[in-house]
């Protein structure tokens, strides 16, 4: 890996802020530009454009979308960024409950010092439930 604790604590900041600014290249350029992201078992989406109409998908429900970023650290030759997600789901079709989870990527960073693979996790489930009811704790 070719950060260290302090490197990889900014870029995980920046990619925080890339995911709230509403920008989905902004997040996809976080990338290598042939990296992927997996969403839970979704099929990757690889590459850059790939990557920014997976975020979108995100950016569209959830208007005022917003991470947090709850941990971020190195185990071996990998990177765990652990986030939280809040917003309404207001976007077109969307149910109005307002949805907060969590949930961690698995980074691999390329040589470029960008993301090479991202492979997230959240409760699929529980997401699911509280874009149907709402979140379950009032914020």
């Amino acid at each position: 890996m070719i950060f260290n604790a302090a490197q990889l604590r900014e870029f995980a900041e920046r990619y925080t802020a890339a995911w709230c600014s509403q920008d989905p290249m902004s997040v996809a350029n976080c990338y290598a530009k042939n990296g992927s992201l997996t969403i839970n078992s979704e099929p990757p989406a690889e590459g850059r454009q790939n990557i920014a109409v997976a975020v979108v998908k995100f950016m569209i429900a959830f208007p005022d979308l917003q991470i947090v970023m709850d941990d971020i650290d190195i185990q071996g030759e990998r990177a765990v960024y652990h986030w939280t997600l809040s917003g309404a789901n207001t976007g077109p079709g969307g149910s109005g409950h307002r949805v907060r989870i969590s949930g961690f990527e698995v980074w691999t960073i390329g040589k470029d010092g960008l993301i090479f693979e991202s492979r997230g996790h959240f409760d699929t489930a529980d997401y699911h439930r509280q874009i149907q009811r709402g979140t379950v704790e009032t914020e």
